[in-house]
């Protein structure tokens, strides 16, 4: 937890939902609200102006969803913690959602304390999911960590032998962003070395276009 006041940014197109969370959080003393918008699109635009270290981010919004908001803001700023805010608490919606590169699912409809502590989670580098919600992030199959859409593409293209440099360029992110999807491709696979990256890619049919769809 950082020493200063834990800031949060609030995305929800939904303006009394949004303006009633943001009271609540003002409330603490040691939360500051550094903006609110309405779809995910603007939060991608401020996000690095405002440096938040936690965004509270609804799922169902106009023009940029809550999913699409959350793969990219992960990918460009993967030291910010998404913390999902929604009223959906079906389990597919829960494990979407954290393979889309969330940090933690709340619902809206949990107490201030609880949304309160599912921020500090998050901000401390956590995980945190709502009350139930632990059933619905089930291994694959082969034991492993579910890999996210742009996992997956990483993978493809290291399999194939591009450089971080070349996965970066044709996808039009970062070098440093490149090594972390590679990192944490690595982690959730339980392999250690590029050459085992490939192995993997080519036994689970990656490289045909196959497979890996979780």
């Amino acid at each position: 937890m950082p020493d200063r006041p834990v800031r949060v940014l609030i995305v929800d197109d939904h303006a009394m939902v949004a303006d009633g969370i943001r009271a609540l959080l003002e409330s603490y003393e040691d939360i500051e609200v550094v903006g609110l918008f309405r779809d995910g699109q603007e939060a991608i635009d401020n996000c690095g102006a405002l440096g938040p270290d936690v965004i509270l981010l609804d799922l169902n919004m106009p023009r940029l969803n809550g999913l699409q908001a959350t793969e990219i803001l992960r990918e460009r700023y993967p030291d910010i913690a998404v913390l999902i805010l929604s009223m959906h608490d079906a389990p597919e919606y829960v494990a979407t959602a954290m393979r889309h590169g969330a940090a933690g699912y709340c619902l809206k409809d949990q107490p201030t304390e609880e949304i309160r502590r599912a921020i500090d989670v998050v901000c401390a580098g956590g995980r945190y999911l709502c009350p139930g919600a632990e059933e619905a992030l089930e291994p694959s199959q082969d034991g492993t960590e579910p890999l996210t859409s742009r996992e997956q593409t990483i993978l493809l293209l290291l399999a194939q032998g591009q450089s971080n440099k070349a996965v970066a360029h044709k996808l039009d992110i970062s070098v440093r962003t490149v090594e972390t999807h590679r990192k944490n491709l690595k982690r959730k696979l339980g392999i250690s070395t590029t050459a085992g990256l490939t192995r993997y890619a080519m036994e689970h049919g990656v490289l045909q276009g196959t497979g890996l769809n979780g």
